[in-house]
C-alpha cells in the first residue's frame, strides 16, 4: 500500500518514485543473527517493485557506522543531501536513526526545516490483524500460505535451488504451486523435506508440474506458493508414497 501510494503520488506530481531499503538486514549486522530469513531476496523484491511501477530502488549498505547516524543526520545527509526528496511517505509507527530515535513527530519538524512534505500511511489491517514482516514470516514457517499471501498482497515465491541462504523457506510438507514457463502459467505440487520414505538425510525442494514434460534443468524459475496440502510423511513403501502423491495431485487440481 505504501509503495503503490508512492508511485501514484510521484506520477501526479510528475516526479520520480524512489524506495530506499537496506541490506544486509539490521539484525544480521547489529545482533549477528545469521538465522534470520527474509521473505524476498533482493532480486525478487526488485522484480516485484518494477511490476508495481517504481522508478528507482536504492539498496543502501547497512553497516555499524550507518546504524550510528542520528535521526537528524539520516534526514540531512541521506534523504536531503543525497536524494533531494520533495515528499516522504512512510508506514505507520515508523522509526529510524540511532536507537530508533526518529519518529513521525521529528520527521514533521525536519520537513519544515528542509522543505519537504511527509505523509504517514495508517496501519494496514487484514482481519483485524496488524500486518508486519514478522507475522508474514511466521505464517510462512507455519505453512499458513493463504494467510501469508493475503498479508503480502501477492503470492509468496520460492526457488527450487535457493541461491541466497537468507531466503525464508516454508516448513516441510507438500504445497500447491504455480510458475510461469514460456509465458504460460503451469500448476503443480512442491515438496519440502528430507524424503523419509527413501531414507533421505538432507532437505530438498522438489516440484512436479501437472501436464508438463519439457526439460527444465539449469532453468531459473520463480515458484509461487499457493496452498499447504499436508505434513511430510514417511510411508511404509514407495508404492504407498506414489498412491498418496496421486491423491495430492487430485486435491491440488480441485483447489
Amino acid at each position: 500500500k505504501i509503495i503503490k501510494k508512492l508511485v501514484l503520488e510521484a506520477k501526479k506530481e510528475n516526479k520520480k518514485s524512489v524506495l530506499l531499503t537496506f541490506f544486509p538486514h539490521p539484525k544480521m549486522v547489529l545482533q549477528k543473527d545469521a538465522s534470520i530469513k527474509l521473505i524476498n531476496t533482493i532480486d525478487e523484491r526488485a522484480k516485484h517493485l518494477e511490476k508495481i511501477g517504481l522508478d528507482y530502488l536504492i539498496i543502501h549498505p547497512f553497516t555499524k557506522d550507518f546504524s550510528r547516524l542520528t535521526a537528524l543526520e539520516f534526514v540531512k545527509d541521506i534523504l536531503v543531501n543525497q536524494f533531494n526528496i520533495s515528499k516522504l511517505i512512510i508506514g505507520y509507527d515508523h522509526h529510524f536513526g540511532k536507537n530508533r530515535e526518529g519518529n513521525i513527530k521529528q520527521l514533521t519538524e525536519y520537513s519544515h526545516l528542509y522543505d519537504f512534505k511527509v505523509e504517514e500511511i495508517p496501519v494496514q489491517d487484514i482481519d483485524e490483524v496488524a500486518v508486519s514482516s514478522t507475522k508474514i514470516r511466521q505464517a510462512i514457517l507455519n505453512g499458513n500460505i493463504e494467510t501469508a499471501n493475503a498479508y503480502l498482497g501477492s503470492n509468496f515465491t520460492a526457488n527450487i535451488k535457493v541461491l541466497e541462504d537468507y531466503k525464508l523457506i516454508p516448513k516441510t510438507g507438500a504445497y500447491v504451486v504455480k510458475s510461469v514457463i514460456n509465458n504460460k502459467t503451469i500448476f503443480g505440487m512442491m515438496n519440502i523435506g528430507k524424503r523419509p520414505t527413501v531414507d533421505g538425510n538432507y532437505q530438498t525442494i522438489e516440484v512436479h508440474f501437472f501436464d508438463f514434460s519439457s526439460d527444465l534443468y539449469n532453468t531459473f524459475l520463480n515458484i509461487e506458493v499457493l496452498h499447504f496440502l499436508r505434513e511430510e510423511q514417511k510411508f511404509n513403501s514407495v508404492e504407498e508414497l506414489v498412491a498418496q502423491l496421486k491423491k495430492d495431485e487430485k486435491k491440488s487440481k480441485e483447489l
